[in-house]
């Protein structure tokens, strides 16, 4: 019996491993250079999801308890009395970092680099770039994007972004912020 559970569980992590490629991580461009616009109907953004949350730590307490507190004043705990839950250190965390996801479509098969260039808080105009490169890609894809811990911490929030699609050294696509020049 305990072979036959040990023989499904090697299967299970088998097939789970097999299914789904390793998450490519992005790399830091060191310098950014402005390449030439070839924009083609080929190559689209879908959508844009971005995960802004704000840097400022919780005020209730750092102690990273689980803590309840009441909306409304009411004494007592009766069934209609509302309660908010707080979980300091988690929610702490989650405050720690901002991530993009870009959804876009290659109509034919084509080696694609997704970049993304931004501006943050505190270093003002310099552009910073993080890209990940696909090769002979074709259909719709998502590309995760992270500006986390230290850099986070450090240079501020991201005030100004902008997605490129690029093929054979131009860019083919483009999706930015309001606030990109």
């Amino acid at each position: 019996m305990r072979f036959a559970v040990a023989l499904s569980v090697l299967a299970l992590f088998a097939f789970i491993a097999s299914g789904k490629p390793a998450p490519v991580e992005p790399r830091i461009v060191e310098k950014v250079t402005p390449l030439p616009v070839a924009l083609d109907k080929d190559f689209e953004f879908r959508k844009t999801k971005l995960f802004i949350i704000s840097n400022k730590p919780s005020r209730t307490g750092q102690s990273g308890r689980q803590t309840t507190s009441s909306i409304n004043k009411k004494s007592g705990n009766s069934p209609g009395q509302k309660t908010a839950t707080l979980q300091d250190v988690p929610i702490t965390f989650e405050r720690q970092y901002r991530i993009f996801d870009f959804f876009w479509r290659a109509k034919r098969p084509s080696d694609i680099t997704v970049r993304l260039e931004y501006r943050q808080e505190q270093l003002h105009e310099h552009v910073q770039a993080q890209e990940i490169s696909y090769q002979n890609v074709h259909g719709t894809h998502k590309t995760e994007f992270k500006v986390i811990g230290d850099d986070y911490f450090d240079d501020g929030e991201v005030i100004a972004w902008r997605c490129l699609l690029i093929s054979n050294g131009r860019i083919v696509a483009e999706n930015r912020s309001f606030m990109w020049q």
